[in-house]
């Protein structure tokens, strides 16, 4: 198979005296930001290349396209495409969401809590798409107003993730005359019902304004409550928990600051909660009980919980104490209760705390170990002591339980239906420990059929993330056992980088210390191996945007492990996109991995792992590389150019694909329930094919 060239044009660039050459910089076009919302702006040349390079993926796929439809026929199975979401109860209707298997995008419907009129579709995904006949359907909120009349809706219609947004007066159908263009997608209604607020995108991408705009008035009109000065900040707006104040939250990924201002307050002049401090991150949020809480990490790595009355911010109260190796998240409230989460030792658990004693129980809701529990509010009305908890695994689907508080009764509401079925007790979970190369012991999560010999001959999709303090959950997800049945041991690599143990486990992971993640990914690879789960060039390598930064660095430093990888939307050209700060997340990325424009330390470290700048002539295993020209998170251009600078110096005979969206489509990929099963099922059959899995 003839492989596309993409033309060399040899660029040198000097940095604190250290010469970049780059035959691929042309690709990172100057206007780069416009392809976002025009891709007729591409370079004739890189689109003939993409285009080229898809030509050749469908090619690959040719003799896949039965397993293709039998993977997509066997996800949708696992799915009930008719289902119900249990019902909200507000102070004058239910509320729920609804799929139906003709349709792709959902519906939100509502009632009368007395019953007196039948249901009624107020949000209808599919009629919505077909209404704007946009290739990709993108939806950042749906919000009713406090007096239930109007509905306010976001919507990116191509996947760059400027999101428009739209008012309708639900009894009328009615559209308002104003759509407020290139926002954030988030809307936070004024308790009046005549305003709402909204944050806009600058130039570069970045949400660092919040309007407020009145109904029935022009959008230039609009007014300005905050801006946000620094470049590496981005803001929102929200509402407390009591909703007796709005709050502005404004961050990078250490640092955070709130202002706040109450809901009727008419000439907006938001007051500073508490300034900000470098690396010192906090949340607030205001109860019925006469108090502000604050949820933050200052003299707490991984937080505690403070409050203060609510006419004194200078004086605050210890409430939910720092724990050595425990994370303390977030929290909910009743009028009477606390719901909070914790988690140590990358394991995840629920408390109530009674607010009267300060007395905490934890809530056990499944005998299994490693899992997933959550919890959420019944109504808005918060005088009861009822909630809704759930539980889930990597073997056992999601169950939804009504508990009541005071005693202890626990009925369950919901459970995920797997139509096609699904029995967990024909599969284990397991949690294993590998040694890093510093000693650190790295936590593995994984699920495989019982009747899996330990023999070391068996496949593996190795999971990673591994930035940005994201903790990978351990749920459950059907579509794995596509894999999982086929024999395919499912592992998850909980790398330095994440927030699993907490905030030291994030730390190890930046500035000069990102290579602990790609050692630990290595090690948790040569731990599993050495425990005869997989083998040496048995491993699946799975992992998206800054997972595929995981995944391209590892293939630089340990190929030989590999059966092949799937790189999905993959930031593997990290120095060209930090030196670059006109990029939508550049100046917000600093934080973490340091400012190469400025600091030759940090340009050398990033230098010496960015997968694009390190690779070599060796043998790289087969790869899947995806990307799409509307992507605003990690730009098209640098799976382009990885790809192209692979083939040029790699010695092997294995095939690295490269496919490109053309149409709409977001760094989270296409829209709609059948296009994300289509496009897994192709993801799974690149899988099952490198494996040698014929079906």
């Amino acid at each position: 198979m003839k492989l596309p060239q993409l033309r060399k044009q040899r660029t040198n660039k000097n940095y604190h005296g250290i010469t970049i050459n780059d035959d691929y910089a042309w690709v990172d076009q100057p206007d780069i930001l416009e392809v976002l919302k025009d891709s007729s702006k591409l370079l004739p040349e890189v689109k003939k290349y993409v285009e080229e390079n898809n030509n050749i993926t469908e090619q690959y796929f040719a003799d896949s396209k039965n397993l293709q439809k039998k993977l997509f026929d066997e996800i949708k199975s696992k799915i009930k495409l008719d289902d119900t979401s249990l019902k909200f109860k507000d102070k004058r209707y239910f509320y729920w969401t609804k799929t139906t298997a003709e349709g792709n995008y959902g519906k939100k419907l509502r009632q009368l809590i007395d019953g007196s009129k039948s249901e009624e579709v107020i949000f209808d995904g599919d009629i919505e798409k077909k209404k704007h006949g946009s290739e990709y359907f993108g939806l950042g909120t749906v919000d009713v107003s406090y007096n239930d009349k109007l509905l306010s809706y976001s919507l990116d219609l191509v996947g760059s993730e400027y999101y428009t947004i739209y008012i309708r007066d639900i009894a009328t159908n009615k559209i308002f005359d104003e759509k407020i263009e290139n926002t954030s997608g988030s809307v936070t209604w004024s308790l009046d019902d005549k305003s709402f607020f909204y944050s806009k995108l600058d130039k570069f991408h970045r949400a660092r304004k919040i309007y407020k705009h009145i109904l029935n008035t022009p959008v230039e009109n609009d007014e300005l409550i905050y801006e946000e000065k620094d470049e590496t900040f981005t803001c929102g707006i929200g509402i407390t928990s009591d909703e007796k104040f709005f709050v502005i939250s404004t961050s990078d990924h250490i640092t955070a600051e709130n202002h706040f201002f109450p809901v009727d307050e008419k000439e907006i002049k938001p007051k500073l909660f508490l300034a900000r401090e470098k690396d010192v991150r906090y949340s607030i949020d205001s109860w019925k009980d006469g108090y502000f809480y604050l949820h933050t990490n200052k003299n707490a790595e991984d937080h505690k919980v403070l409050r203060c009355k609510k006419d004194n911010l200078n004086e605050f109260e210890e409430y939910v104490p720092a724990k050595k190796g425990t994370i303390i998240g977030s929290f909910d409230f009743l009028d009477n209760y606390m719901i909070r989460g914790e988690s140590s030792d990358a394991i995840p658990k629920l408390y109530i705390r009674d607010l009267k004693t300060n007395k905490e129980e934890e809530i056990k809701i499944s005998n299994e170990q490693i899992g997933s529990p959550g919890a959420s509010l019944m109504q808005r009305d918060t005088n009861t002591t009822k909630i809704r908890i759930g539980w889930e695994s990597m073997a056992t689907q999601g169950k939804v339980y009504e508990y009541d508080i005071l005693t202890k009764e626990k009925k369950l509401v919901k459970e995920v239906e797997i139509p096609s079925g699904h029995d967990p007790d024909k599969y284990i979970v397991e949690r294993l420990k590998a040694k890093s190369h510093d000693g650190r012991m790295i936590p593995i999560t994984l699920v495989r059929r019982k009747d899996i010999k330990l023999d070391g001959k068996s496949k593996m999709v190795l999971y990673a993330y591994g930035a940005y303090k994201h903790s990978v959950d351990v749920s459950f997800s059907a579509s794995r056992f596509c894999l999982i049945d086929r024999g395919i041991t499912f592992a998850i690599a909980h790398v330095r980088g994440g927030n699993e143990l907490g905030n030291h486990w994030h730390e190890e992971s930046k500035f000069s210390k990102k290579i602990n993640t790609f050692k630990d990914y290595i090690s948790c690879s040569n731990y599993l191996i050495e425990q005869k789960y997989t083998y040496k060039g048995g491993i699946c390598f799975l992992g998206g945007s800054a997972g595929g930064l995981t995944g391209s660095a590892v293939a630089n430093m340990a190929p030989e492990l590999f059966f092949s990888m799937l790189l999905l939307v993959p930031f593997c050209d990290p120095l060209t996109t930090l030196l670059n700060a006109k990029l939508p997340l550049t100046p917000s990325e600093w934080e973490l991995w340091g400012n190469p424009i400025k600091s030759k330390k940090y340009f050398e470290s990033i230098l010496s792992y960015s997968p694009y700048n390190n690779l070599r002539e060796t043998s790289y295993p087969p790869m899947f590389v995806t990307t799409s020209l509307f992507d605003s998170r990690v730009l098209y251009s640098e799976p382009v150019k990885y790809v192209a600078k692979l083939r040029e110096l790699k010695n092997d005979k294995n095939l690295q694909l490269l496919k490109c969206k053309m149409k709409a489509a977001s760094h989270g990929g296409p829209s709609g329930r059948d296009n994300s099963i289509k496009e897994l099922a192709e993801e799974f059959s690149f899988i099952l094919k490198t494996a040698g899995i014929k079906n």
